[in-house]
């Protein structure tokens, strides 16, 4: 059964993102993130969750915390309960293998897209007029063709229930200063090319991913950026099977592409979040058993 909703009573429940429940806890400095089985597509939340996503999503970010942790550090403190105060572990039927106990930080208001690809939303802006993000790029590409550089596209972050607008450049410094969007933009092309080289070593191609980064308040030093959040799963990056990629075409992909596409044939488009009668959207349970069998697909070719 999937976990759409966390249920601990005894703490406080500061933020709900569209997967993540995030409490507070008797210690100032840190939070509980508990990653639940919830699936959003094009910043809709579905009805009905994928049972054990959210232990799959919260494995693949230890995964990279630790594989990248050389690159930038990160908000981990620990995933193991037994290690978090006690006011937690007493839900550990809850919590077991889907939360973190991270440091808090302030979020940077920022979606850091990297893109290797071009495909998504990409692809729909550079069909209609040669930009991606109002980035002028070379004539002649293809759908899901390789970019010719990692090219760092950021976006606004909405509230749950909004959508994310694509912003170019220019506008993503100002909306959080020039010398921060230059330490944001390039660690995270850094962050995309080494998961690109392993992903690409298991078999995958990491066509695009959204990173998020915060400021660690530091004691009479300046302040520290650091990757939040999830990182490099598959509800924030785009993985297609190396064998038989060719581009000119859509891909097979081993994320949430395939409850976008399932959308997208129910009819969904921009002003029927709510669904078409108002009561939201549910998944069949095809796309729900299709969804889980992709993620765990994913996972394995990662990390095993």
């Amino acid at each position: 059964m999937a976990l759409i909703k966390t249920d601990l009573s005894t703490l406080k429940l500061t933020a709900q993102g569209k997967v993540r429940d995030i409490y507070a806890t008797e210690d100032p400095s840190t939070l509980l993130f508990v990653a639940t089985d919830r699936i959003s597509a094009y910043d809709v939340v579905l009805n009905n969750g994928i049972p054990n996503k959210g232990k799959i999503l919260t494995q693949l970010s230890l995964f990279w915390f630790n594989k990248l942790k050389d690159v930038i550090p990160n908000h981990l403190v620990t995933a193991n309960i037994n290690e978090m105060p006690g006011e937690i572990s007493s839900y550990s039927d809850q919590l077991e293998g889907r939360s973190m106990l991270v440091r808090k930080a302030r979020v940077i208001p920022l979606e850091a897209i990297v893109r290797g690809y071009i495909t998504g939303s990409a692809w729909s802006e550079y069909k209609k007029s040669g930009t991606v993000h109002g980035i002028s790029l070379p004539e002649g590409l293809v759908e899901s063709a390789k970019l010719p550089q990692p090219l760092f596209t950021p976006s606004t972050k909405a509230e749950v229930g909004q959508h994310d607008e694509n912003i170019h450049p220019d506008v993503g410094a100002k909306l959080i200063g020039q010398e921060l969007y230059d330490r944001v933009s390039s660690v995270a092309i850094k962050l995309y090319e080494q998961a690109a080289q392993h992903a690409q070593e298991r078999g995958l191609i990491l066509a695009d991913t959204k990173f998020e980064f915060g400021l660690l308040t530091k004691e009479g030093a300046e302040e520290e950026l650091i990757l939040i959040d999830e990182v490099l799963t598959p509800d924030s990056s785009r993985y297609w099977p190396l064998e038989g990629y060719e581009a000119g075409r859509p891909q097979p992909s081993f994320d949430k592409q395939y409850v976008r596409d399932w959308l997208t044939r129910k009819g969904f488009v921009k002003g029927l979040e709510r669904g078409v009668d108002g009561n939201g959207w549910t998944m069949d349970e095809d796309v729900v058993d299709g969804t889980r069998r992709r993620y765990e697909e994913a996972w394995e070719k990662l990390t095993k």
